[in-house]
């Protein structure tokens, strides 16, 4: 693997083709970008013919349909070799596919993580844009939360902190270890995969950002992202920074607790935006603990919930300022997975004795509308 210091030029490239910029440029401009790009791809990913993602799916059979988004429809494939793979084809509807193809492809051939999903490869044959990434069998969190089926178990108390440890930790990663840092913008429960023992990859970077570097603090950006994950002062303003992932991330953890979707149309008014619902239950510490999934069946630490809504809270906060870094995010959850291990005894701990200072909690504040 390639060290951040050596790819940086290519971090430029993967500037130059941010779908901000270019939205007025033709798919010939833009295949022409693809063309130059080609070789640095090749070095990270490999090219895939149309014909063979093709008959690694079976010509996109409905049976191996295994996801649908706004970038494109994934099936499960496999390849000559017997590898099992996810084949994304993407809905190419002007030059913005084409751009978010690129950045996804970039992003994810520099960045690599144990809690990133891994790009097997791509294909650019033609018109086609697809993507090929490692297959993971256990799907996205949002399925294992929301609308269960008959013979589904729920996820229990430990297996949730699992995930939101392994979430977190892949943000750190593009906050604090990739250079420049990267901004995921789109971090939401179906872009959390999960591989057989409930190991949590982000996916889905076509909406990723190169951060702010130097003297900057924010990156202009149109607003891009999903309605319900989407930090109130970037949609607001179109100031892009590393703390509105940490929104996103909030709502992410407020889902694996509550067992809500961040947006949920079916529920009555007044109960259909998540962060709406919950805010008088994280205002209050007395109730904190009456978010809590009815499906968990009360079986969970009290004092590690409580723990876990505090931060949920922070992240939560409307001034991006006031809301945690990802690093004490990681260290503060790290901390309550470890004590599911322990008696309850164990657990009147150290988080509660010396917390962090930067994790001290602050009330949550009125979001505007």
């Amino acid at each position: 693997m390639s060290c951040f210091s050596c790819l940086k030029c290519h971090f430029e490239d993967v500037k130059n083709c941010d779908g901000d910029l270019g939205c007025s440029e033709s798919p010939g401009s833009i295949r022409g970008k693809d063309a130059a790009l080609s070789n640095q791809m090749a070095n990270v990913a490999r090219s895939f013919t149309f014909r063979e993602l093709a008959a690694s799916t079976q010509n996109f059979r409905a049976a191996n349909l295994i996801g649908e988004g706004g970038f494109g429809s994934v099936y499960k494939g496999r390849l000559e070799s017997g590898k099992l793979v996810a084949v994304k084809k993407l809905n190419l509807n002007g030059s913005q596919g084409n751009q978010e193809f690129i950045v996804e492809v970039l992003m994810l051939s520099l960045l690599r993580h144990s809690n990133l999903v891994t790009l097997t490869g791509y294909c650019t044959d033609g018109d086609q844009r697809l993507l090929v990434y490692e297959y993971m069998p256990l799907g996205s969190l949002e399925s294992h939360l929301f609308d269960l089926k008959p013979h589904q178990d729920p996820l229990d108390w430990q297996t949730r902190l699992k995930i939101a440890v392994g979430a977190a930790r892949g943000l750190e990663y593009l906050h604090c270890k990739a250079n420049p840092p990267v901004i995921y913008r789109d971090l939401k429960s179906s872009n959390i995969l999960l591989d057989c023992d409930f190991n949590p990859k982000l996916s889905d970077f076509g909406l990723a950002k190169l951060g702010p570097v130097g003297d900057h603090t924010h990156v202009s950006t149109r607003v891009m992202g999903t309605y319900g994950y989407c930090a109130p002062d970037y949609a607001m303003s179109g100031k892009l920074t590393i703390k509105s992932d940490i929104y996103s991330f909030g709502v992410v953890l407020l889902e694996l607790i509550a067992g809500r979707k961040a947006i949920d149309m079916t529920k009555k008014t007044g109960e259909q935006n998540l962060v709406s619902w919950a805010r008088p239950f994280l205002r209050d510490r007395k109730k904190f603990v009456q978010l809590a999934d009815p499906l968990l069946e009360d079986q969970f630490p009290a004092r590690c919930m409580h723990h876990a809504v505090a931060i949920i809270a922070m992240c939560l906060q409307e001034q991006a300022n006031f809301r945690p870094l990802i690093g004490d995010i990681v260290v503060a959850l790290e901390y309550l997975a470890s004590q599911v291990e322990f008696s309850e005894d164990h657990k009147a701990s150290t988080f509660v004795s010396h917390p962090s200072p930067s994790m001290t909690v602050l009330p949550l504040q009125n979001e505007q509308k």
